[in-house]
């Protein structure tokens, strides 16, 4: 310890004077980790922001302590008084529903939600004029007030004091919506916002048997400490009710989730972004301790022990990165505070400056240990320089592996980092897959780079004097391969991949998809109404098909008799027990289908119930065969066996259903009609007269344009498009980085070289050919690769994971090409250029 000491202690003073003079050489060092840094923080900080906001405006969010959910029928008397006496119960309702111009002229898809006097509970909702809700809801002259988004009138080209009509009921339109407290608790909306009193909802006629409706029964608790238990107290008293509970702690729960999941993906993007960056690390630190050859040998000639040299360099490295990540951490702790700023209208995010040291800290491990597993093995290299490069800068010994001590700590940070990413991770199962690719992609890109280098070694001659430089220069001892391909092959197969996905999910929604959906979606056709609807629209679009399906929605309560919300489903099936599906019954296998496993029931079956299931979701959630399924269906636990399992087409969007059960499963129970207008060859003009014609005949049926959907799912992927673009650009503006670094650490090699070239008699112009050439060759031979390993790792993830065609676009390969023939050129030969006019006299001399 006394011998270990002094030589800290000597080889920290000896770094911080050498950095006295500056950091040159550690420029592109400093930017790839606080470029790496700053994403992770960032993207964490912003996430931790939403989130953390969402848990400490609980009450606000959900409008209530405690809500619960009840589908297609309102709390029974018994339930009701249950609710009262917890507390204060403020009721709404939500359905979705067609509102109409009074002459007729126009009509489009709303929101409704209908509240009470109580409304809201907790929150302020905010409207345009800032009246108090109830005044402008109340109802003057046989009109009742109506509260609306303000899409919803330059839709339908309305103004405040307008009026319109839903089913039944004349509307006044008294305001605009601009703060609901309770929206994102109540998620994702296609349509825009009206809000109503429910006097005016029973007015309207829209609610009958059978009808898809909300009741959300929102309560204030008088024992707050009473909240932990209601959920349990409310199953064991009601165990039919079907009802979903949720309390303010997890107001908007699947928001939160797909905040935790998007901000995992970035993350991941962010760290690939580091690691792109480990490898600038490498580089620079490389590069840095070439130039200090002279530097080392001088001290061991002075008697330094090889540990103390390589003490003094790894301070310096430490201290550099340091600043790195504090510039990254700048970067993460600022990032809410910009992220607010476009987020808060659609996000509940803190305006106020706030650390999240959760966040940073994590950036900051990840930065550490970046920086030390890439750092390692050059320091390892800078240890083996002979004091005989005191008499000789430019070093002739072969390169070879440092020493095994040195092979082992950057094989221990390595697993360090990749232990890190998993363990930090939300889905650990992504997480690894990412790590595996990581891994496999540094392994690949040697390969590559050495096969590149082959070639090369094997190529026939070539008259041109610059060409043949040039293939020289790609299998030569010291070449730029290996890090060039590495520095940009990362960064492109990552663009690659994520604008493949991109321009698949686009196709799929404006082409394919688009292409084979029906034209309409029609919802609570009542089952007096079936038969005139019907008549109606064969009249008005004779050439289209026409589908019809009783439906019910049911939540999913247990397997087997085990309670589903007590058993860990896996991540990929977990949408399916999430609140209510739609469920209906069948005498024979829908046409959209085909059976994968068991047989379908007779036209005539009276047994006991049976359930035909999606074989996707069935394999994802555990079931097979035989299996028993108990659904609530209207206050009803309705147990039934699976009969069978068919592959579903759910990218065609026609009518299609997780579950569809034996006819003799719901005989008698109360239900509505869905129903599906496919016709190609429709036109915009036609469709409108359609939707025209159904809304004001059937006040109560809800039509949905499905290209309107479409459109609107295209702009939400469009805008998280443009924040998975964004974060692969971090990626790549990396491996630019990383680039430049390996091109600048290769500048003493090439000035030697060129010096020489030049004395025996090579011109300027014929150099800067061969760089060219040799540039061009790598950047080729790396675009071709990231092309396929993106295209590859684009396939598995649209056709495997997204279960969606997946097709090779060339528009991506020609921009791909492009990217790195610019890249690699044009940063060649900025590098190249300062180096073609070194004077001669002096690179002589130190030969």
């Amino acid at each position: 310890m006394n011998i270990i000491t002094p030589r800290v202690s000597l080889a920290f003073r000896l770094a911080l004077r050498e950095l006295r003079g500056g950091i040159r050489g550690f420029y592109i060092f400093l930017a790839c980790i606080a470029l790496g840094t700053g994403a992770i923080a960032a993207v964490n900080s912003v996430s931790q922001s939403i989130t953390d906001t969402i848990a400490s405006q609980g009450q606000e969010l959900l409008a209530g302590d405690v809500r619960f959910e009840l589908n297609n029928r309102e709390a029974t008397p018994e339930e009701m008084a249950f609710l009262d006496g917890l507390g204060t119960v403020s009721v709404s309702t939500g359905l979705r529903s067609m509102a109409r111009k009074p002459d007729g002229s126009d009509q489009a898809l709303v929101e409704v939600k209908a509240v009470d006097d109580a409304y809201p509970l907790y929150g302020s909702f905010v409207a345009e004029p800032d009246y108090p809700l109830a005044a402008l809801l109340s109802g003057q002259g046989g009109t009742y007030g109506a509260v609306a988004a303000p899409l919803l009138l330059d839709r339908l080209g309305l103004a405040v004091g307008d009026e319109l009509l839903l089913g039944n009921v004349k509307l006044s339109i008294t305001g605009t919506v601009k703060t609901e407290p309770d929206a994102l608790s109540e998620g994702f909306g296609f349509a825009p916002r009206l809000l109503v009193s429910r006097r005016a909802l029973e007015a309207s006629g829209l609610i009958q048997t059978g009808s898809l409706v909300e009741h959300a029964y929102k309560i204030r608790l008088e024992d707050k400490g009473a909240m932990s238990g209601i959920q349990a107290r409310a199953a064991k008293e009601f165990p039919s009710a079907g009802w979903a509970v949720r309390t303010s702690d997890r107001a908007a729960p699947s928001l939160t989730e797909n905040i935790t999941r998007f901000s995992q993906f970035l993350t991941l993007v962010g760290l690939t972004a580091l690691i792109v960056g480990g490898v600038g690390v490498a580089n620079a630190v490389r590069a840095f301790l070439d130039s200090k050859r002279t530097t080392i040998a001088t001290f061991k000639c002075l008697g330094a022990p090889a540990q103390v040299v390589v003490l003094i360099y790894l301070f310096q490295i430490a201290i550099i990165a340091l600043g790195g990540i504090l510039i990254g951490l700048l970067i993460g702790a600022l990032s809410p505070i910009f992220a607010a700023q476009f987020l808060a209208q659609f996000l509940p995010v803190s305006t106020a400056p706030t650390l999240y040291p959760g966040a940073l800290l994590l950036a900051t491990l990840f930065g550490i240990l970046t920086t030390l597993a890439f750092a390692i093995l050059p320091l390892g290299h800078a240890r083996e320089v002979p004091a005989t490069a005191l008499f000789r800068e430019q070093g002739f010994e072969a390169r070879r592996l440092p020493s095994w001590p040195y092979i082992l700590l950057a094989a221990l940070f390595m697993a360090a980092l990749a232990g890190l990413a998993i363990l930090t991770a939300y889905d650990r199962f992504i997480a690894v897959v990412f790590v595996g690719a990581i891994v496999f992609a540094f392994v690949v890109l040697r390969l590559v780079a050495a096969a590149i280098a082959w070639l090369a070694r094997r190529s026939p001659r070539v008259n041109s004097p610059a060409l043949r430089l040039a293939i020289g220069n790609i299998h030569r001892p010291g070449a730029l391969t290996p890090s060039v391909v590495l520095s940009l092959g990362l960064g492109l197969a990552l663009l690659v991949t994520l604008t493949l996905i991109d321009g698949n999910l686009r196709q799929q929604l404006t082409g394919r998809m688009n292409e084979g959906a029906p034209n309409f979606f029609f919802v609570d056709i009542q089952s007096a109404e079936v038969d005139a609807f019907r008549a109606l629209v064969q009249a008005q679009a004779p050439k289209g098909k026409l589908m019809e399906v009783p439906m019910l929605r049911g939540r999913i309560i247990a397997f087997n008799g085990e309670d589903v919300s007590k058993m860990n489903v896996p991540a990929a099936g977990r949408w399916v027990l999430n609140g209510d599906r739609g469920i209906t019954y069948a005498d024979t296998l829908p046409e959209n289908a085909a059976l994968t496993d068991g047989s379908w029931w007779d036209k005539d079956y009276s047994g006991e119930p049976l359930v035909s299931f999606s074989s996707e979701e069935a394999h994802e959630l555990g079931l097979k065969i035989g299996d028993k399924i108990t659904v609530n269906v209207l206050g009803r636990n309705i147990t039934a066996k699976i009969a069978n399992l068919r592959r579903v087409q759910w990218e065609s969007l026609s009518i299609n259903f997780v579950m569809v059960f034996s006819p003799n499963t719901f005989r008698g129970a109360p239900h509505a009609w869905l129903a599906t207008l496919t016709d190609p060859a429709s036109t915009p003009a036609e469709d409108a007269a359609i939707l025209k014609s159904v809304t004001n005949t059937y006040p109560t049926i809800t039509s949905v344009r499905v290209k309107d959907a479409i459109d609107i799912v295209n702009q939400l992927v469009a805008q998280l498009a443009t924040a998975i673009r964004a974060a692969a650009s971090v990626a790549l503006i990396a491996s630019i980085l990383v680039l430049a670094g390996a091109l600048a650490a290769g500048n003493r090699a090439r000035t030697h070289d060129a010096v020489v070239l030049k004395t025996l008699g090579a011109t300027r112009a014929m150099l800067i050919r061969a760089f060219s050439y040799e540039y061009l060759i790598l950047g080729l031979a790396t675009a071709i690769f990231a092309l396929m390993a993106g295209s590859v790792a684009a396939w598995f993830i649209v056709a495997r994971i997204m279960r969606l065609p997946s097709t090779f676009l060339p528009d991506v390969a020609g921009l791909t090409l492009v990217t790195a023939l610019v890249l690699t050129v044009g940063i060649g030969l900025i590098g190249t250029w300062r180096i073609l006019g070194q004077k001669a006299a002096p690179v002589l001399r130190e030969l």
